[in-house]
């Protein structure tokens, strides 16, 4: 690829994610519910249920699920994605970009991009409920913005099977298919309780979940309390090595099946 060619893609790139970023600017109601929900749910969890819950180890129950909710996030993100991607394509509109002279990797760099600047602003909000309720950072910068880069990592790869699964959807209302592969996978985890006070089977298979191992290490690298009582597996005690391994191979898998498939849609 020559130098002109990349400033090309890099430019169209630019183009549609300030096309996906507009659209948000134009619609803040929904942009404020998608930020808020995660929210929601975390004042929920720990306030409504929280006083029934024990965390192993000790430590505060809504400490705990912050890391969790964090994650969890990233995982909802999924929707989305995939609504974005399905929407345009049932629209045309994809047909039409890829009709005009433009990189024909923009679409699908530009709507990364742009998930990924959202992703980053529901981090933050996110934070700061955290810190409302009363979660801390234990250990030092360091180790925050190692958790929040592995969080932001499994979002980048998660983007990219919610593009792949736009590009392959009929339309965007199936985004139901995707609430039920989704909740269930980010509930099955360890974001809202400890693996160990699971069934023996099911807990292993919460030890194993990409998931687990993002939140698990979050909670190592900020130090939440009781954090190493909470889970006990191999996957568990290499939570940081696991949580960098999981999503390079999702993404490794759906990048270019997602490249594949954007290629192959005028056949």
């Amino acid at each position: 690829m020559s130098v002109q060619t990349l400033r090309w893609a890099v430019a169209d790139g630019r183009t549609l994610t300030g096309r996906a970023l507009a659209h948000w600017a134009r619609r803040p109601g929904e942009v404020a519910l998608a930020l808020l929900f995660p929210v929601m749910v975390v004042l929920m969890m720990g306030y409504l249920f929280g006083g029934q819950m024990d965390v192993p180890g000790g430590g505060n129950y809504r400490e705990f699920i912050v890391p969790g909710m964090f994650a969890l996030t990233m995982a909802f993100g999924v929707e989305t994605t995939f609504a974005a991607v399905a929407g345009d394509a049932a629209k045309g509109v994809t047909d039409r970009f890829r009709a005009m002279p433009m990189a024909q990797s923009a679409v699908v760099v530009g709507r990364a991009t742009a998930d990924m600047l959202h992703s980053v602003a529901a981090l933050a909000v996110m934070a700061a409920c955290g810190v409302l309720i009363g979660w801390r950072v234990h250990d030092g910068a360091a180790g925050a913005l190692a958790a929040f880069g592995l969080l932001l990592l499994l979002r980048f790869s998660l983007v990219w099977l919610g593009i792949y699964l736009g590009l392959v959807a009929k339309g965007p209302e199936s985004v139901a298919a995707i609430q039920i592969l989704v909740w269930p996978i980010g509930f099955l985890s360890s974001a809202m309780i400890a693996p160990s006070t699971m069934p023996g089977w099911l807990g292993a298979i919460a030890e194993w979940n990409p998931m687990s191992a993002t939140v698990t290490a979050c909670r190592e690298l900020f130090g939440a309390p009781g954090h190493a009582e909470t889970s006990t597996s191999w996957a568990a005690q290499h939570s940081v090595l696991m949580a960098v391994v999981w999503p390079l191979v999702i993404a490794a898998v759906f990048i270019p099946l997602s490249v594949r498939r954007y290629r192959a849609m005028d056949r």
